[in-house]
């Protein structure tokens, strides 16, 4: 990631959360998004195959009010931080079985986005006195993410 970008992502850690982020993090970060992006199509795919479509709609996504929530405090953030032309291009679509429809893939860096807050603000509800997640923060808030995406 360049290093434009990465400033963006730890600022956009810091408004959320007050936490800061290091190169380090950036790596973790992508990854992580990545993956949960793919969990999100597994199960999108699933819902548009159960309805007869072989192409996954924005309403598949199982995204619940918490993430809602927080894609609209990532817009918030967005306005000051101009992230979204990077998640833009950061944001692929994940390699499952159904494309996914335009209207969808439009959506995909919001949905970073809000993951990014919801994954920023469960670092701060595990550890509030801290303010640099390590890997042991990193993989706890993973699993966490895990057991509700």
């Amino acid at each position: 990631m360049p290093v434009m970008g990465a400033m963006k992502f730890e600022r956009l850690f810091r408004t959320a959360a007050g936490l800061r982020i290091d190169k380090n993090d950036v790596k973790r970060y992508d990854d992580f998004i990545n993956r949960k992006i793919y969990d999100l199509f597994l199960i999108a795919q699933a819902a548009a195959r159960a309805d007869g479509r072989d192409i996954v709609e924005p309403w598949d996504l199982p995204i619940g009010k918490g993430l809602q929530e927080c894609i609209r405090a990532f817009r918030e953030i967005d306005e000051e931080i101009e992230l979204q032309p990077l998640l833009d291009r950061l944001t692929a679509e994940p390699a499952v079985d159904l494309a996914a429809s335009e209207q969808t893939r439009a959506r995909l860096p919001q949905i970073a986005g809000g993951l990014s807050v919801a994954l920023a603000r469960l670092f701060r509800v595990l550890e509030p006195e801290r303010h640099n997640p390590g890997p042991a923060q990193w993989e706890k808030a993973g699993e966490i993410i895990d057991l509700f995406l």
